[in-house]
C-alpha cells in the first residue's frame, strides 16, 4: 500500500474541507449548534448533566435541543515524530510502545487511540524532516478540561526530554461524543 504525506496544516484544511462538504456548514455549528445554542451546552457542564444521555438525568440520545446526540467533550491530537537529532538512530516501535505504556496509558487509562503515519515538519535550523510518527487521540469532558491539559503537557514534555526532540504537535477539537 503506497504511504500518503500530508502536514498537519494541509491535513486540517481537509478535514475542515471534508467536514463543511458533508454537513454544509462549518464544524463547529455541526458540533454546538447555532451560537445561541453554546449558552445550553456550557449550562448542561455546569449543571453535571453533560455526560447524561440527552443532556439531562435520564435522558434519551436525541432528547437536546436541536436533537443532538452526545456530550461536550474535547478530542486532543498529539503528533509525536520518531526522527532524532545528532546522528542518534530513530525511537523504535518498542520504545515507542514502552513510552505509550508507561507514561500515556497512567493518564488515560480509559482509552486512546494510535494511528502510524507519515510525517514532514520543519525543524529550528530550517531544515524539512521526514519521518515516521504516531498520532494519539484521547477524549475527555469539556468539565475536565483544565485537569487534562496538565497531563497533556507533561506528555508532551516528557516525549521531548526523553528524546530530546523539539516539540509534540497538539490539536483539540471540541466535539459532540456519544459512546
Amino acid at each position: 500500500m503506497r504511504q500518503i504525506r500530508i502536514t498537519m496544516p494541509a491535513a486540517a484544511i481537509v478535514l475542515a474541507s471534508a467536514l463543511v462538504l458533508t454537513f454544509g456548514r462549518p464544524a463547529a455549528e455541526v458540533a454546538f449548534g447555532t451560537p445561541a445554542a453554546a449558552p445550553a451546552v456550557e449550562a448542561e457542564t455546569a449543571a453535571g448533566t453533560a455526560g447524561q444521555p440527552g443532556g439531562q438525568p435520564g435522558g434519551q440520545p436525541g432528547d437536546r435541543p436541536g436533537g443532538r446526540i452526545g456530550a461536550p467533550w474535547v478530542s486532543t491530537h498529539l503528533y509525536f515524530g520518531t526522527g532524532r537529532h545528532n546522528g542518534h538512530p530513530p525511537i523504535t516501535d518498542d520504545e515507542f510502545n514502552k513510552f505509550v505504556a508507561d507514561v500515556i496509558t497512567p493518564r488515560f487509562p480509559s482509552g486512546l487511540t494510535l494511528q502510524e503515519g507519515r510525517g514532514q515538519w520543519r525543524d529550528k535550523d530550517g531544515d524539512i524532516n521526514r519521518e515516521k510518527s504516531w498520532e494519539l487521540t484521547v477524549m475527555y469532558p469539556t468539565a475536565e478540561a483544565h485537569r487534562r491539559n496538565a497531563d497533556i503537557e507533561y506528555i508532551r514534555a516528557r516525549y521531548c526530554a526523553l528524546y530530546e526532540l523539539e516539540s509534540v504537535g497538539r490539536a483539540d477539537v471540541r466535539a459532540l461524543v456519544d459512546f
